[in-house]
C-alpha cells in the first residue's frame, strides 16, 4: 500500500473514532427516572462533586441542595459513564457530574 494512501487512512480512522467516543449515549440507554421514594441509596450532590459511582440496577436518590431526583441505573450494559446532567430535572445541577457506571453483579460473568 502506498504509504500515503496509509497516512490519508489512519487520519480519517482517528477522525472518526475521535468523534465517536466524544458523543453521549441515547438518554433510552441511560435508565429511568423513579420516584424518590423507590430509591434505595442516597447521594449527596455538592458544588465539589464531579462524579458519582453506581452500579447498573442499582436506585439512587440525588439530593442536590434541598432538591432530589432519583434514578434508575437500569441501562445499557454498554454504558459506562454518562453525564448525569442529562438525566437530572432542568437546571438542577450547575456544574458537571459524570455517572461512572459499574457492570450489574448480576449480569457479570
Amino acid at each position: 500500500m502506498n504509504p500515503r494512501h496509509l497516512i490519508a487512512v489512519v487520519a480519517m480512522l482517528t477522525a472518526s473514532a475521535s468523534s465517536f467516543a466524544g458523543s453521549q449515549p441515547r438518554i433510552d440507554l441511560l435508565g429511568d427516572p423513579i420516584p424518590v421514594s423507590a430509591a434505595t441509596r442516597t447521594i449527596v450532590i455538592t458544588p465539589d462533586t464531579r462524579y458519582v459511582n453506581v452500579t447498573g440496577g442499582e436506585t439512587v436518590r440525588f439530593l442536590v441542595g434541598g432538591k432530589s431526583f432519583a434514578w434508575n441505573f437500569d441501562g445499557s450494559i454498554m454504558v459506562s459513564s454518562f453525564d448525569l446532567n442529562r438525566t437530572a430535572p432542568a437546571s438542577m445541577l450547575d456544574h458537571t457530574v459524570t455517572a461512572y457506571v459499574a457492570p450489574n453483579p448480576l449480569y457479570v460473568p
